[in-house]
């Protein structure tokens, strides 16, 4: 039946919408198939092993597990036994010297990754077993005499046939570490009851301030460059001692806010004062409400000190009153001092922030004070969360009691809260039993320096908290950011992200864990790079468990004998079809390549 009141031009009308309606289907449909080729790209480059002959098998179905062709891999050479690939030396010119932004992080762009196996130094030995090797090391495994030359009336360490000895001197403390840490523990007594646990060395040395705190249960984490020491990081590292190389320069440090308890700073040449403060201001970002922060050195205790550091006691005198301005500025208050240390805490309350000066100003809130992968540093004070309650020494429970308590930044992941938080214990618990069912090594001294390489709540290492060993736990910057969960517990960790090198030494951990680290990054990261940095920063003899998707399993056996790693193939605690362990061993080799050959 026609409709009466149909105009002339009216289906001609509707004809003329439904044309460009079609054509933007058309388009449509052909943008979306577009973008599927790029997703598919991005997950199939993944699998490409470049330079490598294989053959993967790229199946959209993971039925069946992922397949390559045996590979091989060469050895880069003795020049090479050190690398550090984001920290080289070699690289630096490249960079400018502002603020010694060259010593930070600059990785090599895939052009110039090395696809190689970095040897160890000749007549490297297995590793000095802990807690023995806190005051000894193997001189071969660590061959570099300049501290020794250079710092031997401090007593940093002195060499004696085949080893080093670490006689626990220092700069600030010629009459031993132990001394030295007595008296700052007279200044703050919650170094003694639990309430302070993780601590920050800033500047570190060979990291014997963090490893006296270990016998006194404090955790630390030794942080140094890569510079003319040439290995403090390596020497703390080799020591059994928790340790990363890094720098306050031009970016943040890789921790999120209000994460440690007490930070450290043994005349670490760092100027606090200069840039308006703004170093001063990523120490009071890190440290949480009611965190302390502990300076020996110029220019604490000036009036006695001053003719030794080639200066005059009034410049000195300045500089202590323009450190104690900019301290106050940011609700520092100057908790205590005596002889060569200066105790600051930083305000438990937000009473101080909300009667600031006009410098610093408060951080907005268009960045996430959490945010610490290449994040500039910025000339503005971070003001603690006023949803975060017990963000606080003061409020946050006691060790051990901590390692358990749900922190309230649980609550801040997507999909996190108490139930998640004591399953995935309760999970760890389970799981770690398996673990030295499998590996009977894990229950003893054979491993001490133990990375979780992708963690989310730390629940491998509380699973392993009684053991004689330390956990460093890795978050990756671009997934749910629980590091913060991580230091409320007490333990230790850093952001990281496995397409890029880690910031450690080579031969610098006994024990690498992964739980489908692959799964979660195979569109981004691969696989040959991030198990060439596992193989980079493992000891000779030293472990690998690999809890992942038996999709990849296979694949990462085989890269794994090309590595010259030991693998087996296991059932997980449950024994699951989808989900299976890898537990290898690394074997020792040795260098064929002369130290003059440059790969």
């Amino acid at each position: 039946m026609k409709n009466k009141d149909a105009k002339p031009g009216k289906v001609t009308d509707k004809m003329s919408k439904a044309i460009p309606m079609f054509l933007t289907a058309i388009v449509l449909c052909g943008f979306s198939f577009y973008l599927g080729g790029i997703f598919c790209y991005e997950k199939n480059r993944f699998f490409s092993m470049v330079s490598i002959p294989t053959t993967v098998a790229r199946k959209e179905t993971t039925a069946t597990p992922l397949q390559i062709g045996p590979v091989t891999f060469a050895d880069c050479g003795a020049n090479y036994q050190d690398y550090t690939p984001c920290t080289d030396p070699r690289r630096w010119r490249r960079y400018g010297n502002y603020r010694l932004s060259f010593m930070e992080r600059h990785c090599p762009p895939m052009s110039e990754r090395k696809d190689c196996l970095v040897p160890p130094p000749a007549g490297y030995k297995i590793p000095i077993r802990w807690p023995q090797s806190k005051d000894q090391c193997w001189y071969r495994n660590v061959p570099y005499d300049w501290i020794n030359n250079q710092k031997s009336n401090q007593h940093w360490l002195k060499k004696e046939g085949e080893k080093f000895l670490f006689p626990g001197g220092g700069t600030m403390f010629p009459d031993g570490v132990s001394k030295y840490v007595d008296l700052m523990e007279k200044l703050i007594p919650e170094m003694k009851d639990g309430t302070v646990r993780t601590a920050i060395d800033t500047g570190c040395g060979v990291a014997s301030w963090g490893g006296d705190l270990l016998d006194r249960g404090i955790l630390t984490l030794s942080l140094a460059p890569r510079d003319n020491h040439e290995a403090q990081v390596q020497f703390a590292l080799e020591r059994g001692i928790p340790a990363i190389l890094g720098i306050i320069s031009t970016q943040r440090l890789p921790f999120p806010s209000n994460s440690f308890d007490l930070a450290h700073c043994s005349r670490c040449l760092i100027p606090w004062t200069e840039f308006d403060g703004l170093y001063l201001l990523e120490i009071h970002r890190i440290l949480r409400p009611g965190g302390f922060w502990v300076l020996s050195g110029p220019p604490v205790n000036y009036q006695n000190r001053w003719r030794g550091w080639n200066t005059t006691i009034e410049a000195q005198k300045a500089d202590f009153d323009k450190l104690k301005k900019s301290l106050t500025s940011m609700c520092f208050k100057l908790f205590n001092i005596k002889d060569d240390i200066a105790v600051w805490q930083k305000s438990m309350d937000d009473s101080c922030y909300n009667n600031l000066t006009p410098y610093p100003p408060k951080c907005d809130d268009s960045r996430d004070p959490d945010s610490a992968w290449y994040i500039p540093l910025r000339p503005c004070i971070t003001v603690p969360s006023q949803i975060l309650k017990k963000l606080s020494l003061k409020s946050s429970p006691k060790w051990p009691d901590r390692l358990n308590t749900v922190s309230e930044r649980v609550s801040m992941i997507p999909g996190g809260n108490s139930d998640m938080f004591r399953h995935d214990q309760s999970k760890w618990k389970v799981r770690v039993k398996h673990y030295k069912k499998l590996l009977p090594a894990l229950e003893s001294d054979k491993i001490r320096n133990v990375m979780d390489m992708n963690t989310l709540y730390g629940g491998f290492a509380t699973a392993l908290i009684k053991s004689p060993l330390w956990v460093m736990n890795v978050v990756s910057p671009y997934g749910p950011n629980s590091l913060g969960v991580i230091y409320d517990r007490g333990l230790i960790g850093t952001y990281h992200d496995w397409c890029e090198p880690f910031s450690t030494y080579p031969r610098t951990y006994d024990l690498l864990h992964l739980d489908g680290l692959f799964t979660a990054e195979s569109h981004r990261c691969e696989m040959k790079y991030v198990l060439l940095e596992m193989d980079r920063i493992l000891r000779p003899s030293g472990y690998v468990i690999i809890h992942e998707s038996d999709y990849f399993i296979n694949a990462i056996s085989t890269i794994g004998r090309g590595m010259i790693w030991n693998c087996d193939k296991k059932d997980t605690e449950y024994s699951t079809e989808k989900e299976k362990l890898l537990i290898c061993q690394k074997k020792l080799w040795y260098s064929k390549l002369s130290k003059d050959k440059d790969m």
